[in-house]
């Protein structure tokens, strides 16, 4: 089992009308990583809205013909969806459209609302009807609410900011302007950038800002909000500051591309490092150094290079495996067909054995187990972040301690479970080592939340709407 992120957002604005799907379709593209399950594009032609959203991925949603049937026009958002909160369907799929008396609005959301349960229980108490289960639409609802008694869009989404607790980094479409907006903790990116003709993108990541052929220009602070008109761009920072920023660390163990930077810090750099930091950490005698596709080989890399033992490629990862993929009846059978181990690097070797993270277990056993079919005569389990103890409530699908591995069992006895003959994990007062200071969320690995966090945290918690608890600095310590 894998950590999933919540998704990727994208949008385009332009100065004439152009074919600002066929942008957002290679801007998802770039941002497939960060969600597989579903994804829309919703373009605005003079004002009018035109979409297109199912599940699947990029690929498959978006064929020729059916981008085709999108118009031109001059502003574009978008969104790659893996849900965290609510259920896998289309009801579910965004950016989320609304319609309502002062016109029309489109959001694409990444991240979770902490408080989202008690907001959305206040507005059905009030006669609101939801039609999807996401965070989104609550989200919808309050900047609807204040866009009703504001001047304008901007200062609608402002008021709401006020509402909003946790994770959100917002593209939002209105008949004429495309505006961003990235919650005071900042804990999901969100870039944008220019292209040559003048036109405006924004990403999640900086990865999809260089796949359009834009140049990037810097990262939407957290708390603020862009607005892009025809006339240029503009920032409001009345909720920038208010906060101590707290970019999730996971951004730089898994979720990002490589080739992005994030708060001016390289993905593949920062991994690199982690890499280093677990060499020294955990050293042991080997003869080669390997990583988990993907995310684990930058660091496999970094440990390389400061232990001395030489870096190998000992697995290939099958990359045409996608969501239409049939699963086999045995996972262990799945993990054959995605991983295959290079026997010519591991046979007869002392192998050390890089992944990102432990979940339950069960996929980096069965991988230790293809290594040693392979040949390896030892294998070392090396992980670039420390144990998951705690849910996260900002857009991680972590969700419960119950399936967590670290939370039963000991470092030994899980070193025992997946059969390596050593096991280090990366630890938490290390976390440091990726971005050059401590202003990071690691509230999954320490229990330390930036904010209040709900009594309970299931994946589709809004089937049940649940209640909100504060949580004091004394309890975060305990």
């Amino acid at each position: 089992m894998k950590i999933h992120e919540e998704c990727g957002v994208f949008g385009v604005m332009t100065r004439e009308a152009a074919d600002v799907a066929k942008i957002c379709y290679f801007g998802l593209y770039a941002l497939q990583h960060r969600g597989q399950e579903s994804c829309g594009i919703v373009v605005n032609k003079d004002g009018i809205f035109h979409s297109r959203k199912d599940l699947g991925l990029v690929s498959e949603v978006f064929t020729q013909d059916s981008l085709s049937r999108l118009p031109q026009g001059t502003i574009a958002v978008a969104h790659a969806r893996y849900g965290t909160t609510g259920a896998t369907s289309r009801r579910n799929c965004q950016p989320l459209e609304v319609n309502h008396q002062k016109g029309h609005m489109a959001v694409a959301h990444n991240g979770n609302l902490s408080n989202a349960a008690v907001l959305r229980s206040k507005l059905e108490l009030s006669g609101a009807i939801f039609h999807t289960t996401s965070d989104t639409e609550t989200i919808a609802y309050i900047i609807t609410r204040e866009r009703l008694t504001s001047p304008s869009i901007e200062v609608a989404v402002s008021r709401a900011m006020n509402t909003l607790d946790g994770a959100y980094s917002l593209v939002i479409m209105s008949p004429r302007k495309l505006i961003c907006a990235r919650d005071p903790y900042g804990f999901r990116p969100l870039c944008y950038g220019r292209m040559e003709n003048g036109s405006y993108v924004v990403a999640s990541e900086s990865c999809a800002i260089a796949a359009v052929g834009a140049e990037f220009i810097r990262d939407v602070e957290p708390g603020e909000i862009l607005v892009f008109t025809p006339d240029g761009v503009v920032s409001h920072r009345e909720h920038c500051a208010k906060k101590q920023p707290r970019l999730c660390i996971f951004e730089y163990i898994y979720f990002a591309r490589p080739d992005s930077v994030i708060e001016g810090i390289s993905v593949h750099a920062a991994r690199q490092r982690a890499g280093m930091a677990l060499a020294d950490a955990h050293p042991v005698e080997a003869d080669v150094v390997i990583g988990v596709p993907d995310s684990g080989l930058d660091a496999a890399l970094g440990y390389s290079q400061a232990s001395g033992i030489p870096y190998g490629i000992g697995l290939i990862k099958n990359k045409y495996i996608g969501r239409t993929f049939i699963a086999p009846d045995g996972r262990s059978d799945q993990v054959r067909i995605k991983l295959a181990p290079i026997r010519d690097t591991v046979d007869g070797k002392r192998v050390v054995l890089i992944d990102d993270s432990i979940v339950r277990g069960t996929t980096c056993g069965r991988i230790v187990r293809l290594l040693r079919e392979a040949g390896a005569r030892e294998v070392h389990m090396r992980v670039t972040a420390p144990p998951f103890l705690f849910p996260c409530y900002y857009g991680t699908d972590i969700d419960s301690q119950e399936n967590l591995i670290a939370c039963h069992h000991s470092i030994p006895e899980i070193c025992r479970m997946i059969g390596a003959d050593s096991l280090g994990y990366l630890p938490v007062e290390r976390l440091s080592c990726l971005t050059g200071h401590r202003h990071y969320c690691s509230a999954c690995f320490s229990g330390k939340y930036p904010t209040a966090v709900p009594e309970a945290g299931c994946k589709n918690r809004f089937e049940r709407p649940l209640p909100h608890k504060a949580v004091t600095k004394d309890q975060q310590k305990s």
